[in-house]
């Protein structure tokens, strides 16, 4: 006879995940469930939600690296388990870090001796590495003026308008007054001399950026080192400079040899990477480089005994993946110098090939520079029927996240859109970006004019607002384009869209 029995109503191993009452219920959102449930139902739930992200290849917005070779996914994976902080247990890969550090001194032209090692650390991005090296310049001008009977409760550092928001984070955290040089139309990067001009006695630093976000453009700091140069000999000052070459470090020495903005200048004490942008690493790693241990206060270094060994330390965080700076490691001996330049000469070309593109249609300004971080930032000539919110709107349905945004003080009234070229974004990538711009242009021409202001219901009244409502506030211009925005997207929510998928 044969036994046999039915199986249970919970006996999922008989039931297709779509089938089990897994998938037909809501799962809790805010608090634990009570009870588990299967490995397979839970993966593919998650899963199916984040299909609903955006294709990081696609995603034209973003710096940072989306595609490495199989081989480094594999170390990636391989050392995900590992915790960067136990030096005495993992001893490898803090040799491995060591030697990220001592590499990319030397691609900054580090003064080092033979033999004399790198002084610098991994970070988990350019953010960490920038908040350390602005607390070495915060802690070494308190010293002097200290040292000086002077009070050293005002420090503060001079940086453009177009700065990344962690210079912000860095002066509002550590109570340090930020001193931004403004734009102006048609220049969108710090002005040497106007920063120089701002320098006073409190100054820790100077901070120029080697790649600005808003259309990659490097700032111009030989002009900035030499200026300092004359300012310190007439104060008496020795300000120093921070470069910021979170985009910028790993494209200069290989499209820009002969270019002068890193320690070649005797003003630059420290410079930050990110590893994670053009050092073609998966987001996760950055890099702070030190001029000398001359310039790294050592009251900021911790020496802790931790699992047995005693452990310098000069960081925000402690415990952290060791991956991303194996994965570092593996890009610097795999590609070596030749390969960087291949893959910087290649983002170049095609960033050129989607400007050719653009200009082609007629339609738009081109706002970036040839040289500089590849990408193409761009504006419409004539925005009086549709602006750059509603091309980058539009885009998101053929799948490409193009950003539009507005410029810092004082050039906030241009809008651009920009395109980050990567590594991974061919030139097929660019031709067929160009097709579908066009397309959107093609497009947005046959709608009503000015679509967004008779949505938001104001931009075509010619009474001013004060006359029918005087308690009305006016709006500013950001919170003007966040409405142009939501309007749009409410807008495009509602349009039918036959044939299109």
């Amino acid at each position: 006879m044969v036994l046999s029995k039915t199986a249970s109503q919970s006996d999922v191993s008989v039931h297709s995940t779509f089938a089990s009452r897994y998938v037909r219920d809501s799962l809790p959102r805010f608090k634990m469930p009570e009870n588990s449930i299967p490995k397979e139902a839970a993966y593919q739930i998650i899963n199916d939600e984040l299909m609903l992200d955006g294709n990081p290849r696609l995603n034209l917005a973003s710096f940072v690296t989306t595609w490495m070779e199989p081989e480094c996914d594999k170390l990636i994976m391989a050392s995900v388990n590992k915790n960067y902080v136990d030096m005495d247990e993992y001893p490898v890969t803090t040799e491995l870090q060591n030697r990220c550090v001592n590499m990319i001194a030397h691609l900054f032209n580090a003064p080092l001796g033979d033999g004399e090692a790198a002084v610098g650390v991994g970070t988990v991005g350019s953010s960490e590495a920038i908040m350390l090296a602005g607390l070495a310049f915060k802690r070494k001008w308190q010293n002097k003026m200290k040292a000086l009977g002077k009070p050293c409760d005002k420090p503060n550092i001079v940086t453009g308008a177009n700065v990344q928001v962690c210079w912000e984070k860095f002066a509002r955290y550590f109570e340090v007054e930020l001193k931004e040089v403004k734009l102006r139309d048609g220049y969108y990067v710090m002005d040497p001399e106007k920063a120089v001009e701002m320098v006073d006695e409190n100054t820790i630093c100077v901070a120029a950026i080697l790649g600005s976000t808003l259309n990659g453009e490097f700032e111009d700091v030989k002009r900035l080192n030499d200026l300092l140069i004359e300012k310190n000999k007439e104060t008496g000052w020795d300000t120093p400079i921070h470069v910021d070459a979170a985009s910028g470090g790993f494209i200069a020495p290989f499209l820009y040899p002969e270019l002068e903005w890193d320690f070649r200048l005797p003003l630059v004490k420290s410079i930050n990477v990110s590893g994670h942008k053009y050092g073609l690493v998966y987001a996760g790693i950055g890099w702070v480089i030190w001029r000398s241990k001359e310039d790294l206060p050592e009251e900021l270094i911790f020496h802790i005994n931790y699992l047995g060994a005693d452990q310098p330390t000069f960081t925000l965080n402690f415990s952290k993946g060791s991956s991303q700076v194996i994965a570092q490691y593996y890009q610097l001996i795999r590609l070596g110098y030749e390969g960087y330049r291949n893959i910087m000469e290649n983002c170049q070309e095609n960033a050129m090939v989607l400007k050719a593109g653009l200009e082609r249609t007629g339609r738009f300004n081109i706002v970036s520079k040839d040289n500089g971080v590849p990408l193409v930032a761009f504006s419409l000539k004539d925005n009086s029927r549709h602006n750059e919110f509603e091309v980058s709107e539009t885009l998101r349905r053929f799948g490409w996240i193009v950003p539009a945004y507005t410029m810092p003080p004082d050039a906030q009234h241009v809008t651009v859109l920009r395109v980050v070229i990567r590594e991974d974004f061919s030139r097929t990538l660019a031709e067929r970006l160009v097709l579908d711009i066009e397309k959107v242009l093609h497009e947005l021409d046959l709608l009503p004019a000015r679509v967004t202001e008779k949505l938001i219901g104001g931009a075509a009244d010619p009474v001013p607002v004060e006359e029918h409502h005087p308690a009305v506030v006016k709006k500013t211009a950001i919170e003007v384009q966040r409405e142009i925005t939501a309007a749009w997207r409410k807008f495009v929510a509602d349009r039918k869209t036959n044939g299109v998928c």
